[in-house]
């Protein structure tokens, strides 16, 4: 069993910024991902949003820094290992590894950030950060001008769409059901755009480049007809899923979609010395900014309480 003053769960922009607030603070880090670096911003092909980058940095290479700067005060790190057990009553946390080492803190960080729900076609994992994107936000600016698809026709899709359309060219929304899902309002935005098309009642079945294209196989669902279409990427938005299963049973509060609910102003949970930040929050906005902020908050109501 092996003492630090906080522990880490998640090593995206929340448990680093964590990380290097609190090694900063001399606290003794420990930060445990079942990955590597970085979250999700080391899947992303390039990142423009991101203050101080006038250029846009490769997602990898900006997790490579947020890394190196945490472990030169002193963070240390254990990657590419599986949870077992966490225990977070008490004034002792402890976290249990499938490898059978205990690690406990009197204060635990959750950084466990969330995923894109995934459609698990081939070619997907793939073209994914590189052809194939999750975030508007992020990616869109590389489109300029450009052709793109759009996977899905829920809420979330159809805003993403609407980001999209202040840089792209055009769209090809596919969708499955024969209307979009979409809140009327939000629909009827995206629907007055005469550079959008829709395929209703249609799904994609494989993803894959063909030069400098992204080629998508699609199935037309009444007819079961397959054809293919090429565009300049795809942008998939279809959910997302809070990376929560770590979880289970051990008493923290989630809202009903699964997002742990904190204190605003220091980030803690229902339970004492338990805090979370980042993308597994329950909060308006998930960018790598606010990311930062969440573990820079939880670190400095740590280094205060400590």
């Amino acid at each position: 069993m092996t003492t630090h003053d906080i522990i880490i769960i998640g090593a995206g922009p929340a448990g680093l910024s964590a990380a290097l607030y609190a090694s900063r603070a001399k606290q003794h880090v420990l930060v445990i991902d079942k990955s590597t670096a970085g979250g999700q911003v080391k899947t992303t092909h390039q990142v423009a949003n991101y203050p101080g980058y006038i250029d846009p940095i490769p997602g990898y290479k900006l997790a490579s820094n947020m890394h190196k700067q945490a472990a030169a005060y002193g963070a240390e790190f254990k990657f590419i290992t599986d949870i077992k057990a966490l225990h977070l009553t008490g004034l002792e946390k402890s976290v249990e590894l499938v490898s059978g080492e205990v690690y406990t803190a009197p204060y635990l960080i959750i950084a466990t950030g969330r995923s894109p729900r995934l459609l698990g076609l081939p070619g997907e994992q793939e073209l994914a950060g590189n052809g194939i994107s999750y975030c508007a936000t992020c990616d869109g600016d590389f489109y300029k001008d450009k052709d793109v698809f759009v996977i899905g026709g829920g809420n979330s899709a159809m805003e993403e769409s609407l980001l999209l359309l202040q840089h792209v060219k055009s769209i090809t929304v596919i969708h499955q059901f024969d209307e979009l899902q979409a809140e009327k309002v939000t629909a009827d935005k995206v629907k007055a755009h005469e550079n959008v098309e829709f395929l209703y009642s249609h799904e994609p079945r494989s993803f894959e480049f063909v030069g400098e294209k992204v080629q998508v196989e699609i199935e037309n669902l009444k007819t079961h007809e397959r054809f293919t279409m090429e565009k300049d990427g795809v942008f998939i938005f279809v959910g997302m899923i809070p990376n929560n299963d770590v979880l289970k049973d051990t008493g923290i509060e989630l809202n009903p979609y699964g997002y742990i609910t904190t204190n605003e102003q220091t980030m803690e949970t229902k339970l004492s010395g338990v805090y979370a930040a980042g993308d597994i929050r329950d909060k308006m906005q998930w960018q790598i900014t606010t990311a930062t902020s969440d573990g820079t908050i939880a670190a400095l109501a740590i280094n205060k309480a400590h």
